[in-house]
């Protein structure tokens, strides 16, 4: 069933990327990270190197991000999505793909493979508040779920800085003993093509200083 499944998310996604006018855009383009730091759980411990593709359009875009580490391949992650949007609320779909797994059985979206993870997740913005849940419905064996806020903090922030403050909490994969916990509390800093954070994980008692940009 998970084979079935994988296939057909694949066939929607390619009748939807044909599908799309010809005025849809093409972005790309590729982060270096000082360290990749998901949801308050660093992966990796290296600097590392996310490049992203996209086709998308007003309400729609599918696309492709990746994480590859400098100097070692164990937290190597290959995704693909597929988002949808109507004003404020976002739904997206994600194939969370790990190739150091890949050799067990790349179409593998069992819990203890650890291959696949697949997500579905819905967002909204209001008023510069935005709020995310996102459900792990394959390939985790405790169907972990993550919720977070982002707030823009315009006391902090100036004409070229933009600086906002996500707290995030989750269960499963996300927490040392699975309970739900806040796992992430951090300050957002960017400007022009340079962005970091200063992340809290209140869970695992550890926090991180990550500085990226984009090219």
């Amino acid at each position: 069933m998970r084979n079935r499944f994988h296939t057909l998310l694949a066939g929607v996604a390619l009748a939807i990327a044909v599908s799309v006018p010809a005025t849809a855009e093409v972005g790309l383009g590729t982060d270096v990270v000082s360290r990749y730091v998901w949801r308050g759980t660093d992966f990796g411990n290296a600097a590392s190197v996310q490049p992203w593709i996209s086709y998308s359009t007003d309400v729609l875009e599918v696309g492709a991000w990746s994480s590859w580490a400098i100097n070692d391949g164990s937290a190597n992650e290959n995704d693909l999505y597929v988002s949808f949007n109507a004003g404020p609320v976002g739904i997206t779909v994600t194939d969370y793909f790990f190739p150091a797994a890949a050799p067990a059985d790349f179409f593998d979206y069992s819990d203890d493979a650890g291959v696949h993870i697949l997500e579905v997740s819905a967002g909204l913005d209001v008023g510069g508040l935005s709020v995310m849940g996102a459900f792990n419905i394959l390939g985790d064996a405790d169907d972990s779920f993550w919720v977070e806020a982002s707030l823009p903090l315009a006391a902090l922030s100036s004409e070229d800085v933009e600086v906002g403050l996500t707290v995030g909490a989750g269960n499963g994969v996300y927490t040392t003993d699975t309970d739900p916990m806040i796992a992430q509390v951090s300050l957002d800093v960017s400007k022009d093509d340079w962005f970091g954070s200063y992340i809290l994980n209140p869970d695992a008692e550890i926090t991180f200083l990550v500085i990226g940009k984009s090219f």
